[in-house]
């Protein structure tokens, strides 16, 4: 089975446009929502993602919100254990998809070392 983990100078899970997701409300607490209202820059991205070294400028202080750990996905999207590789996996293949498309370089790249790496 593969393994979630993330795949540097990619930065999907960075594009925060709120249209993109109506159910924020559903899985984060209020101060949680501001302060990711907060993060949303004109263009969509988060104004703490580098689109030049396609690197977030805060990561080792980044919100709970934009950690992907067991008790983060427990906690909001009430998914635990075992499913947590799938949910976490598809949740990406999913926006990688929205922000890049199904062929681009950075879908190939999530696929080659996520998804195949299980195989």
């Amino acid at each position: 089975m593969p393994t979630w983990q993330c795949i540097e100078n990619c930065g999907a899970c960075c594009h925060l446009e709120p249209g993109d997701r109506p159910d924020l409300e559903d899985y984060l607490t209020p101060e949680q929502l501001e302060q990711y209202l907060a993060m949303v820059g004109a263009d969509g991205w988060c104004i703490h993602y580098s689109k030049t070294s396609r690197k977030c400028t805060i990561y080792a202080d980044r919100p709970r919100f934009c950690r992907v750990l067991p008790e983060t996905f427990t906690e909001m999207f009430d998914i635990a254990g075992e499913e947590l590789q799938q949910f976490a996996i598809d949740c990406c293949l999913e926006h990688i998809e929205s922000i890049y498309g199904d062929e681009s370089p950075e879908m190939e790249h999530y696929v080659t070392k996520v998804v195949n790496s299980g195989l």
